[in-house]
């Protein structure tokens, strides 16, 4: 774990656990600046963080930072719609924490199609693949769920 890591004691569900102080992730939200390339946002600790608290199940917290790296990402583009991607997903696990399967197989769906129809390669550094096996399986609980 780096030294700026923002490691919350647990991940915020609504209505379940308390939400964390407002600018709690402000400094790393920070990083993800405009007029910072696909390349250097990729780099920036708003996105790499996100992608761990989306692996070890901080949804809503994986959200609040990978927010600000979309907003300054170039429309179109395919970093830009990767990204709102991986909002989608982590916003469909959260879902299923909530115990709201129909909503979290929605934005699985919403998810699938913000991703490269094509499962190869990397957007900003992140396997394709490993993002639509999150989407696949994000389907299956759901579906199984309802």
């Amino acid at each position: 774990m780096e030294a700026w890591e923002i490691w919350p004691e647990q991940a915020y569900v609504p209505g379940q656990t308390p939400r964390h102080p407002e600018c709690t992730f402000d400094l790393v939200r920070d990083t993800a600046r405009a007029g910072l390339d696909s390349a250097r946002l990729a780099e920036s600790r708003a996105f790499q963080l996100g992608l761990k608290y989306q692996k070890f199940g901080f949804y809503w917290e994986a959200h609040e930072v990978f927010e600000p790296v979309w907003m300054v990402l170039p429309e179109p583009s395919v970093e830009r719609q990767f990204v709102q991607g991986l909002i989608q997903i982590a916003n469909g696990y959260l879902k299923m924490k909530m115990n709201r399967p129909k909503a979290a197989l929605r934005l699985a769906h919403i998810a699938r199609d913000l991703l490269p129809m094509k499962r190869e390669g990397l957007v900003m550094g992140v396997a394709v693949a490993e993002m639509h096996l999150l989407v696949d399986y994000l389907e299956q609980i759901a579906e199984n769920a309802i």
